[in-house]
């Protein structure tokens, strides 16, 4: 099929007309164009006509998803869908904005993250995503490092090629991309489905964070060439988990795998041993973590960030040994308020949320670490919420603090925020 030229004139299924602008790329599926619509400039994905095992059923399902409409913002969702014509069809989405930069420059390591809060703000983004797409219905099938721009500064997520999401049980022919791809998918057992999902975000999650794949250590690296039959053995029939704790076999090489062997050890122990969980039981496709199991997880980790005031780099609460991972130098772990699922590493701004008071919004903020303006090392917490907190002194004392207020942050107090209590610890 030849290419679409500027000013091409193409239908849409209600009705509407798109006028090709300009070609943008081309993958194994199709072509991808800048094209106008209604004032606004959009991408047009052009399927090549054999690119498709299904193509009815692909068209239909992809006209479903436009009627549905998108589960989550982070979604280049489709928006509207092309008559048929020369054999093939496609479909518009927004465009992808200047600051969001494809996957694979942040595992190349061409592009990095602002600071280690944008890497969690990233995870976050891609579980709350998916959480969303599967509470709606769908699976993915498909979620591989190709899928995703990153916004290296903020963490903000984006997520293409969504034509081929499908309900539940559904399968448009479209098994996955290798190393990606849960076993039972690669063993033919299976066909790509909720279940297979939770196991590919887990393997995209660990690549974000240690910019190595969980399964490719010693084994992968002492083979020559990495067949069919390898890649069957290695991440189907029988996976080794680099850090699997019972199975020292495949461990990471110095000098081959050096990201993974550096930056495990720095991140706490409940978080590694989430990824342990889902690269031994999780091979079993009925023990896999789920999206709200990540995200407890995840805000858990967020809590622990706190910044070393000598370099700025972002170190953990929980595992401080007194000195910064970046810089070197001596430092001072913060103080902690202590709930009985949180811990937050106390500093000026850090935020209290309606997640940690009641188990509600994480964004939606009700309390907040402040600095005196008189004396920078006194620090205190404002409530930002309509409720009451009641707040009880190391000396006994007991004082009610109302919207606005502000109660210094020392060690010892203990917080009633009117349905759930923490304690600030140091």
């Amino acid at each position: 099929m030849e290419d679409f030229k500027a000013g091409k004139t193409i239908s849409l299924t209600n009705g509407g007309d798109i006028t090709v602008i300009a070609k943008l790329g081309e993958g194994g599926q199709g072509t991808v164009y800048k094209v106008a619509y209604n004032g606004k400039e959009y991408a047009l994905k052009w399927y090549f006509p054999k690119a498709m095992k299904h193509p009815d059923r692909f068209y239909k399902n992809l006209e479903n998803n436009v009627t549905q409409g998108s589960p989550d913002k982070a979604f280049l969702w489709p928006q509207a869908v092309t008559q048929k014509q020369g054999g093939s069809f496609g479909y518009i989405m927004d465009l992808r904005p200047a600051n969001y930069v494809d996957f694979a420059r942040i595992l190349n390591a061409s592009v990095h993250f602002k600071n280690t809060s944008a890497v969690i703000n990233a995870l976050l983004n891609m579980v709350l995503a998916f959480q969303a797409l599967h509470r709606k219905g769908y699976s993915y099938q498909d979620i591989n490092d190709g899928n995703f721009f990153v916004d290296p500064a903020t963490g903000d997520v984006l997520i293409c090629d969504n034509d081929n999401v499908a309900p539940h049980g559904e399968s448009l022919g479209v098994g996955g991309k290798s190393r990606y791809m849960a076993p039972e998918v690669v063993l033919g057992n299976s066909r790509p489905n909720y279940n297979t999902d939770l196991y590919s975000l887990s393997v995209i999650l660990f690549m974000i964070l240690f910019v190595s794949h969980p399964l490719e250590g010693a084994q992968v690296a002492k083979c020559p060439c990495l067949t069919e039959a390898h890649e069957r053995k290695f991440y189907a029939s029988e996976p080794v988990f680099i850090f699997d704790p019972d199975n020292s076999n495949n461990r990471p090489v110095r000098g081959i795998h050096n990201n993974a062997i550096v930056l495990w050890p720095l991140f706490p122990q409940y978080l590694r041993d989430m990824f342990v969980r889902a690269f031994t039981k999780g091979f079993d496709s009925n023990s896999r973590i789920t999206e709200q199991e990540w995200k407890k997880a995840l805000l858990r980790l967020r809590d622990d960030v706190f910044r070393c005031p000598h370099c700025g780099e972002e170190n953990f609460a929980s595992t401080a040994q007194g000195a910064c991972i970046g810089c070197k130098k001596p430092i001072a772990v913060p103080l902690i308020l202590q709930g009985k699922d949180f811990a937050i590493a106390l500093l000026p701004q850090k935020a209290i949320t309606a997640w940690h008071t009641e188990q509600g919004d994480f964004n939606e903020q009700v309390g907040v670490v402040v600095q005196n303006k008189s004396n920078p090392n006194l620090w205190g917490i404002r409530n930002l919420s309509d409720r009451m907190w009641q707040v009880v002194f190391p000396n006994g004392q007991s004082k009610a603090i109302q919207k606005g207020e502000v109660f210094p942050a020392v060690k010892g107090i203990q917080i009633d925020f009117g349905g759930t209590s923490a304690a600030i610890q140091g």
